[in-house]
């Protein structure tokens, strides 16, 4: 059983052609198959499915999650391109200037052209170690 599974992050979006632009202009991706009502995109390895749907943006959790070995420099390129993040305060989780400090991890949360909700978070050394494998992650 699953000897052939695989998983995929899948985000909905009220406008294709709006979700497009966005992951192009602003994640640097362009998808790697398309139909009529469907966009497909490499992600690290990872395939993400951005389907239409008029319920994009119903969701108030974390759709996706990036992992990055630096982010105040993608954070800070994301800036750059437009990208606004989110602010928090609340038990648990405050953000300062867009990032939070949660033990051994920091991360920072943003919304998509579609408002779906992505977190980007750099691991410890060992964490990212164990989740990247040592190699960076790329398209």
């Amino acid at each position: 059983m699953f000897e052939k599974l695989m998983a995929m992050a899948v985000l909905p979006a009220t406008d294709l052609d709006r979700a497009r632009r966005w992951w192009h202009d602003v994640l640097d991706r362009d998808p790697v198959d398309v139909d009529s009502e469907n966009m497909f995109y490499d992600v690290g390895g990872v395939v993400v499915l951005v389907y239409l749907t008029s319920f994009a943006g119903t969701a108030k959790n974390t759709a996706i999650n990036l992992v990055t070995d630096d982010l105040d420099r993608d954070v800070a390129e994301l800036r750059a391109r437009g990208v606004e993040f989110h602010e928090y305060d609340f038990p648990g989780l405050k953000t300062v200037d867009g990032i939070a400090q949660l033990g051994s991890l920091r991360g920072a949360w943003f919304s998509d052209s579609e408002d779906n909700i992505f977190a980007i978070g750099e691991p410890s050394s060992e964490m990212r170690e164990r989740v990247m494998g040592g190699a960076h992650a790329a398209g």
